[in-house]
C-alpha cells in the first residue's frame, strides 16, 4: 500500500490520520479521522495524513492518550493543504514552462533542470524582445506607408489592417491554436460604445503620425497619462501619489518645449495627435468600465485578450467602410497610383502583420514576466522608436528641441518607475 505524508515544519505532537476504503469511523480509542478517498475511483491506493495537534514535537513512537480528540480546525487545515497543493500541481502544469513548473512532474534529472532553467532564462529575453521589435516596426512601417509613400487614405489603412488581423485570428482558432468566445448581438451592442472609441483612436494616430515626426509623436503621447490618470480621479475615485504628478507636471513641460521648438511644427498633426490623446485615454477608461459587463454576455463567463482583439478589429470593419465612403477616401483609393506599386502592398500588410504582433507579444511578454517589467519597458521602448524615426527620416532638429525630446522620455520613464510605487 502507498502512504505519502504531509510532514510538519516544525516539532509538534501529532496524531495519524489513516484514510481507508472502508466507511468512516470515528473512533477516540484509535483516535483516527477516516473518509472515502475521491481519488480511489482512479485505483490509487490509501493514503496517511499527519495531524499537526501541538506546538511540541515528540518522538516518532509517540501514540496519543487516550480520550485525546482530533478538533475541526486541525481536519480544516489538513484539506486546506490537500487543496493547496491540488492548485499547485494544476497550476505548474497549465504553465507549461513557466517559472513554477519545475516543482511539478519532473523528472529529478540534471539535463532536464539545466534546460528548463535556460527555458526561463530566455523566454522573457525573447518574448520582451519580440514585443519591441514588433511596436517600433509597427510605428516605423505606418510611417513609411503614410509619408515616404505619401499615401493620404488613412482610414483605408485601418480598415486594411483590421481586415489582415481578423483573418489571422480567425484561421489561428479554426486551427485550435488559439481559443475566441462566441460573439452573439448582446455582446456587440455592449461593445460598440468601446468600438467607436477605438476607431477614432485608430484613425487620429494615423493621421497625427502623417504630418509630425515619430520622436515628437512619442513625447505629445504622454499627453494620454496625464488625461488617464485625470479620468481616473472623478471617475474611479484613483488617487495618484506625489511621485505620478510630478511625472505628469514634467510630461507637460516637454510636450510644450517640444512643440515650441519643433522645426517641422504642423498644426494639423498637433490637433490629429491632441484628439489621439484624448481618445486613446477615453478608450482606457471605457474598456475598464465595460469589460465587466461585457462578460455577463459571453458563454464562459470571460473575455480573453484574443476575443478583445478580434471584436475590436471585426467592429472595426463597417465603421471603416463608412467613413470610406463618407470622407471620399474611395476616390482616392481607385485613381492614386500608389496602390499599383507592389513593395507598397508588402509594407502596408507587414504593418498590419505587426499590430497583430503587438497584441500576441504583448499578452507573452506579460505572462512571462508582470506588469511591473512591462510598463517600464514599454517606457523604455519609446527611446529607441524616436532615435530611429530622427535618424530614418532625417528631420531636422534643432539642439533645444532634441534636449525636450530627451526630457520628454525621461520624463515618461520617471512616470513608470512612479507608478510602479
Amino acid at each position: 500500500m502507498n502512504r505519502a505524508q504531509l510532514s510538519p515544519s516544525k516539532p509538534s505532537r501529532r496524531t495519524s490520520i489513516s484514510v481507508p476504503r472502508s466507511k468512516p469511523d470515528f473512533s477516540r480509542k484509535k483516535h483516527s479521522f477516516s473518509h472515502q478517498n475521491p481519488h480511489q475511483a482512479c485505483g490509487m491506493s490509501d493514503f496517511k495524513l499527519d495531524l499537526v495537534i501541538g506546538e511540541d514535537f515528540p518522538a516518532p513512537g509517540f501514540r496519543p492518550e487516550k480520550g485525546e480528540t482530533i478538533s475541526g480546525a486541525a481536519v480544516s487545515k489538513i484539506f486546506s493543504a490537500n487543496s493547496a497543493g491540488r492548485r499547485a500541481i494544476s497550476d505548474g502544469f497549465y504553465r507549461g514552462n513557466g517559472a513554477d513548473s519545475d516543482s511539478v512532474g519532473h523528472p529529478n534529472d540534471g539535463n532536464g533542470k539545466r534546460e528548463h532553467g535556460s527555458g526561463k532564462k530566455s523566454g522573457p529575453l525573447i518574448s520582451g524582445t519580440a514585443y519591441c521589435i514588433s511596436s517600433c516596426g509597427m510605428i516605423l512601417l505606418n510611417k513609411i506607408v503614410l509619408s515616404t509613400y505619401n499615401f493620404n487614405a488613412g482610414i483605408s489603412l485601418m480598415f486594411y489592417q483590421n481586415l489582415i488581423s481578423c483573418l489571422i485570428v480567425a484561421a489561428l482558432s479554426f486551427c485550435g491554436v488559439v481559443s475566441v468566445e462566441k460573439l452573439n448581438w448582446k455582446l456587440v451592442r455592449v461593445w460598440i460604445p468601446v468600438n467607436v472609441v477605438f476607431v477614432g483612436m485608430l484613425v487620429s494616430g494615423m493621421y497625427s503620425l502623417k504630418y509630425i515626426n515619430i520622436a515628437m509623436v512619442t513625447i505629445l503621447k504622454n499627453g494620454t497619462n496625464i488625461i488617464t490618470a485625470i479620468g481616473e480621479l472623478y471617475i474611479f475615485r484613483k488617487h495618484q501619489n506625489q511621485k505620478v504628478w510630478t511625472a505628469m507636471f514634467l510630461m507637460i513641460i516637454s510636450a510644450i518645449s517640444g512643440g515650441i521648438t519643433d522645426l517641422s511644427f504642423d498644426s494639423m498633426g498637433y490637433t490629429w495627435q491632441i484628439m489621439n490623446c484624448f481618445l486613446t485615454a477615453s478608450y482606457s477608461l471605457t474598456l475598464r468600465k465595460v469589460m465587466d459587463k461585457a462578460k455577463q454576455f459571453t458563454r464562459s463567463g470571460s473575455l480573453n485578450e484574443i476575443s478583445m482583439v478580434l471584436l475590436n478589429n471585426l467592429l472595426c470593419l463597417p465603421f471603416g467602410i463608412i467613413l470610406i465612403l463618407v470622407f471620399g477616401e474611395w476616390e482616392y483609393i481607385i485613381t492614386t497610383d500608389v496602390i499599383k506599386l507592389p513593395m507598397f502592398w508588402v509594407v502596408a500588410t507587414a504593418s498590419g502583420l505587426l499590430g497583430l504582433a503587438i497584441s500576441f507579444t504583448s499578452m507573452w511578454f506579460l505572462h512571462q514576466t508582470g506588469p511591473t517589467t512591462y510598463s517600464l519597458v514599454g517606457s523604455l521602448n519609446k527611446i529607441p522608436i524616436s532615435f530611429a524615426g530622427l535618424v530614418l527620416f532625417k528631420v531636422p532638429l534643432s539642439l533645444p528641441n532634441f534636449f525636450s525630446i530627451l526630457f520628454g522620455l525621461f520624463a515618461g520613464i520617471f512616470f513608470a518607475r512612479a507608478k510602479m510605487s
